[in-house]
This record gives structure tokens, sequence and C-alpha cells, in this order.
């Protein structure tokens, strides 16, 4: 058992979030139902022969294409597969509530987008269009994107560096949250742990010790997400001229950026003094995330404000994905036990030469192919390299979408493709451990789990490529290794894993408890 240092909290009050009220909610929906009846109208003066030309799954129909947008938030990945069966390669169009989206099934459709200018097929206008950041996140200053730069640059150079931190604090969170004892199992709501686990090692990185062990810390950050994706929903359902005073009905988010810049508000104010008196290097500058985004923050955003706007995306970026991905990955595996043991023989083989390092962490093949095997089947997003067409489109087919349409790849169709991969409906976690071998038994990095590409869509694709999915994957990977090495797990007794739950092309894990035991060798 490794000695651990365990630092004081300072005392805090409990921090609340209160939820919009009732009367807010009830003004919303019946705004919400004046403007689908505005949708209706405004959809069929709107008609785009473009657009006409590619085939629909649902109704293509204005009117009724609304029942197609609403059905794809329940049944996606159906919608998303028998458009990618009846059109590949090529291209297919689904009903969303604001836009069409037209999907591009086939490596060569793929590449078009891919290659795309972003002044003609738009990643950043397109998450505008998602999350609606003017709204949700309230950067001081909409287009200084520095926090995915640092995330691209800076954490991912110092993944081997951070690493011994990564897993103190987890380590350390699993002992505290999981409190197996002798030989006696411990019940545990997994989603909800590994979230907190998850927050409280990435915020290692990102804030340091005490602060990523402040509860209300890592309350302020799980809810925040959430709070962004669920006023984003429904934000964009409003025309422009509204969507400030519907934000300010249903979120309490203004609040909670407040909350953020005073939990950071001490340490920035410090480090802000001592970069006045030292210049931008002094003895024990701390090496974090909060540190890099001070250092690259320019203008109005080289505030705490700024910054604190900035660290709460990181962990919006980070947290929930990441907690997902590792929840998923262990019910795959408690519904697989078979790969229980070959997994601990990596495991201990490599620890004993390595150690708990990450080098030793690149060398567990069986867990990267296992992590990757489970982002293929169980991809939390539906589509991936999503774009806004900032102008007409055309694809190398000769079709062409006119500006305003959304753009994106069916990943669930293409991952559950039996041409690009074999019983591709069957899990199989050493999929890549096989195919990283190569024909001529040469290891290569094309089957990474960090490694993206067109029949691999779990981090998106070329230049905007998940900035964050270096550090993210390790964190996955070592903490999946110690669960794995340090525990024996079940599901409950009579119960296995949950359905996933499918809602706006998004793909979640359904909830379960999960038994923990200190492993037995």
């Amino acid at each position: 058992m490794d000695t651990l240092v365990r630092t004081p909290l300072p005392h805090r009050p409990h921090l609340s979030y209160s939820m919009p009220d009732e009367f807010a909610l009830k003004v919303s929906f019946l705004a919400g139902v004046l403007f689908v009846v505005y949708l209706f109208v405004s959809r069929y003066f709107r008609g785009d022969p473009m657009l006409d030309a590619i085939p629909t799954i649902g109704f293509s129909d204005p009117i009724l294409s609304y029942l197609s947008a609403f059905q794809f938030n329940f049944d996606g990945v159906r919608m998303v597969k028998e458009g990618y069966e009846k059109t590949r390669p090529g291209l297919f169009k689904i009903a969303n509530f604001r836009r069409w989206m037209v999907l591009a099934a086939g490596s060569g459709l793929i590449e078009d987008v891919r290659r795309a200018p972003d002044d003609v097929l738009s990643m950043l206008e397109s998450l505008k269009e998602s999350l609606q950041p003017e709204y949700t996140l309230d950067f001081l200053n909409p287009e200084d994107t520095y926090s995915t730069d640092v995330m691209r640059s800076k954490l991912t150079r110092d993944v081997a560096a951070t690493f011994k931190e990564v897993r103190e604090e987890f380590v350390m969170a699993m002992h505290d949250l999981i409190p197996t004892r002798d030989d006696k199992w411990v019940k545990v709501p997994i989603i909800e742990t590994l979230q907190r686990v998850i927050c409280r090692t990435s915020n290692r990185i990102f804030v340091g010790v005490p602060l990523c062990r402040d509860h209300d810390y890592q309350t302020l950050n799980l809810t925040f997400a959430v709070n962004v994706v669920r006023s984003a929903l429904i934000i964009r359902l409003f025309p422009k001229p509204l969507r400030l005073i519907v934000s300010r009905m249903i979120s309490n988010l203004p609040s909670q950026i407040q909350q953020e810049i005073e939990f950071i508000r001490p340490m920035v104010e410090e480090r802000f003094a001592k970069i006045e008196e030292y210049g931008e290097d002094w003895d024990d500058k701390p090496n974090d995330m909060l540190m890099w985004l001070m250092s690259e923050a320019k203008g109005v955003e080289r505030s705490v404000e700024g910054v604190a706007r900035q660290l709460l995306f990181v962990n919006f970026a980070s947290i929930h994905t990441t907690s997902l991905t590792l929840t998923q990955v262990l019910y795959r595996l408690l519904a697989n036990p078979e790969y229980i043991e070959p997994l601990r023989e990596e495991i201990d083989a490599v620890i004993t030469e390595d150690g708990w390092t990450k080098a030793g962490i690149d060398k567990m093949h069986r867990i990267d192919s296992f992590l990757r095997e489970t982002q293929r089947v169980d991809g939390l997003s539906l589509l991936a390299v999503t774009r806004l067409a900032l102008r007409p489109f055309t694809f190398s087919n000769g079709v062409t979408v006119p500006a305003g349409t959304i753009v994106s790849i069916p990943a669930s169709a293409t991952h559950t493709d039996e041409r690009i991969y074999p019983n591709a409906d069957e899990f199989d976690g050493f999929r890549f451990v096989r195919l990283r071998a190569g024909k001529e038994g040469t290891v290569t990095s094309k089957y990474q789990s960090v490694t993206p590409s067109s029949e691999h869509l779990a981090f998106g694709l070329g230049r905007h490529a998940c900035p964050g999915r270096f550090f993210a994957v390790n964190e996955v990977k070592a903490l999946f290794a110690y669960i794995v090495a340090t525990y024996d797990i079940k599901f409950e007794e009579g119960k296995g894993a949950p359905r996933a739950l499918c809602i706006a092309g998004l793909r979640f894990p359904g909830t379960a408890n999960v038994m923990f035991k200190t492993r037995q060798k």
C-alpha cells in the first residue's frame, strides 16, 4: 500500500445550487410552444432544392420533419444506422429542430469534411450553435480560445511529468470513496463515484492541492457541466432576440461562474503578484492548468474573471466525458468477466518491470485495446466531426449543401460497419491488440486509443481532434488498470449491465451499483 500524504482542507461553508423555480419553467415551456409554431411556419417557407436532392431518414416534409427531429432525440442509433446502410458511400439527412443535418458516409466523403477549411465548414460555429456559449459559458472574449490551445500543447506535453500526481490523487480518491475492508463487498453507485474520482484527479493537475479535494469545488464543476448542456438545449430552440431572456429565466450559470471566481481568486491574485515581482518565472512556480492559463491569457482574459471562465470550460470538456467512458469500460468488463485475468496478467507483468509510470501504462496494450473497443461499440456521441456550413459546400461526389446546414459523420454507424470491423456487433476486447501487431508482427500506433481515423471517430478527426485526448486516455487507462489490479468487482446479485440511454445524439451509460472488494491474490 502506498504511503500518501494528505493535505487538510480549509473550512468552507457548504454551497448550495438552486434550481430554476416552477414559474420560470412554466413560462419557458409556454414560450417554447409558441416558438415551435414559429419554427413550423419558418421552415415551410425555407425549403432548399440542394437539400431536397439528398435522401432523408424520417420525414422530409417541412412540417412533419419536426416529428423526425423529435424521434432522433430517442431513436438516433437506428436512424443513423438506417441512413448509413441505405446510402454508403453517400449522403443522407436527418432533421433537427432548427436545421437539417447532412451526414457523410464513406471514407471519401469523410475526407471531404476533414479537409474543408474553417471558413467553409466551421467547428467553432457548430460548437456555438450547440453550447450557446454567449449565454452559458459567458467568456469575456468569445473569440479567444487559448484554453483549447493549452490543452492541445501544455497538457499533452506534460502527461508523463504529471503522472505521479495523477496516480497519487486517484489512489487516494478511490480509498476515500470506496472504503473496502477485509473480505467484505462494498456497494458503490458507480457513475457518481467515478465522476468524483475523475473530477478530483483532473483538478489535481488543473488547480492542485488542496482545492482539488474540496467537495464543494468538485460539486460546482460537476453541476456546471450538466447545467451548460441542459441550458443550451433549451436556449437554442429560441430566436436570438429571446435567448438572453430565456437564459436568465432557466439558468443559474452566472451564479456558478461567480462561485468559481471566488474559489480561485486567492490563488490567481497571489500568482499574479509573483509574476509582477519576479517575472514569468520564479522558484517553485506551479506546474498546473491554472498557471498555464494565466501565462497564456491576454487582454481582458488576463484577470481572475477571465481565467475562471476558461478553467470552468476545461473542466466542462474533461470530467463527464472521461468518467462516463470509464463507466462504460467497467460495464463491458463486468459483462465479459473472462477478460479480467488476461488483463491482470498484463498489468502485473508491466508493473513488476516498470512500476506505475506513464511508460508502463503505454505498454499495457490489452488495456488500451479494451478501451478502444468500448469506444467503438459504446461511443458517447452518435455523430462526429460536426461542422456548420458557413458557405455552400460541394462534396467530391458533386452534391452541394447550402450555408446554414449542419454537416457531420455518422460515427456510431461507421463503428459497427461489417466492412470495416468483422463481427462488428460483437464486443471483442482484444480486437486492437491483434490489429496493432500488424501482418508482420510489427507494432503500429494506428490502432491506439488516442489515434483518430476515418474508421474510429471517438475523438473526432483531423486538426480539430479532441485536444485533451492524450491526458484523458492516460487517465482512463491508469485508473482502469488500477481498479482491475486492486479490486474484485461485480454487479449486484441478479443484475447485469444497465441499458444505455440515447438523447439528442448522445449515448449515456445507465445507472447501476457496482460491488467492490479488495482483490484476493
